[in-house]
């Protein structure tokens, strides 16, 4: 089996937790080299690795053909552009870019070096979304009237990191978990007509919106999608009212929690279940009332790693294209004209 020898531009949380053990644990991958401007962490749990100082250093390793670009976020447009004018194929965190116009130009440059680029999503592989898809899929609710999707959290002082509630750009709430949210309502809804948004700063101490809700606009259906930092109870995470029933799902699936306990992952179920139900589905099949908690089965970000080799070695599609981070940051900064002018703005 073909590695690929891969380069990893940070070794911060998603580094550690999210990229380098799945790089790993991956036959189809060889992590190669990892960047540390100060620090030399990486060694103790990756001692085959090269340590490099900078993006650009990494990207000079002619071996490398493989690049994740997972620095902070408005540092994604120049490092992408680092690696794809070195000729690497990359994998680029949420969002894409920060604007359109550097999206744009990513892709163009991609086309043009006929290189590779992926869009880390690693949510589409959660349990808990899974179970809302297959939901929306079996058509269980009838006519879907209502979606909400929602990600809370309760961080009720400044963390400490201006690239995630500071005033540099590309920080706040909407850059850090808005695509998550709208890539799934992308995926699953397609684009909508319009939209509505709220974007707002709760807490004193950080410089960035800490809060946001969109309304998504489609002819028959209506979509919200809202994210704060100051929820200490946790909300449903999706919340889908149909002609025929309602689907309650928790925010629930426990990959990140694993990984931090040091959990090796693996293509097979590496990722425990949840002890407790976390979905409630009450609805009508079949002229039958049914009211049923329900479990998710787990899901597995490796799954996104084996679809991004296939992809590179042209045994599979692209998991997600540059043009959904695209579509993406599209609908971001659409939803900041719309709360500025406060206004419903047409797609």
């Amino acid at each position: 089996m073909r590695a690929f020898k891969t380069g990893i531009c940070s070794f911060g949380l998603s580094g550690k937790i999210f990229h380098a053990p799945f790089i790993q644990a991956h036959p189809g991958f060889e992590l190669t080299a990892i960047v540390e401007r100060h620090k030399n962490d990486s060694q103790a749990k990756y001692p085959g690795t090269t340590i490099y100082r900078s993006v650009e250093e990494l990207c000079a390793n002619k071996e490398i053909e493989f690049i994740i670009v997972n620095t902070p976020s408005y540092l994604h447009f120049e490092h992408a552009k680092i690696a794809l004018s070195a000729g690497k194929n990359i994998l680029v965190e949420k969002p894409f870019t920060i604007t359109v116009k550097e999206a744009e130009e990513l892709i163009a440059l991609a086309e043009k070096m006929k290189l590779k680029i992926t869009v880390y999503q690693n949510k589409r592989y959660d349990g808990d979304y899974r179970a809302v898809k297959d939901v929306i899929e079996k058509k269980l609710l009838g006519d879907l009237c209502t979606v909400d999707i929602c990600y809370d959290r309760y961080r009720p002082n400044y963390g400490g990191k201006p690239h995630k509630e500071g005033a540099l750009p590309g920080a706040g709430i909407i850059f850090d978990l808005g695509p998550h949210l709208i890539y799934q309502a992308l995926q699953l809804f397609g684009p909508p007509d319009a939209l509505f948004a709220d974007i707002w700063k709760i807490r004193e101490d950080v410089a960035a919106p800490d809060y946001f809700k969109i309304i998504l606009y489609y002819k028959k259906l209506r979509v919200s999608l809202m994210a704060t930092s100051i929820s200490r109870e946790p909300m449903w995470g999706y919340v889908l009212q149909g002609r025929k029933g309602s689907f309650l799902q928790k925010r629930s699936d426990l990959q990140e929690v694993q990984l931090r306990e040091g959990a090796v992952p693996s293509l097979q179920n590496w990722c425990i279940a949840n002890s407790k139900p976390d979905g409630l589905l009450h609805t009508e099949i079949n002229g039958n009332v049914i009211r049923k908690e329900i479990t998710t089965t787990p899901g597995n970000y490796m799954e996104l790693f084996d679809d991004l080799y296939k992809f590179l070695t042209g045994m599979g599609k692209n998991p997600v294209p540059p043009e959904d981070g695209l579509k993406t940051i599209r609908i971001i900064e659409m939803a900041f004209q719309s709360a500025i002018e406060g206004r419903v703005v047409t797609l």
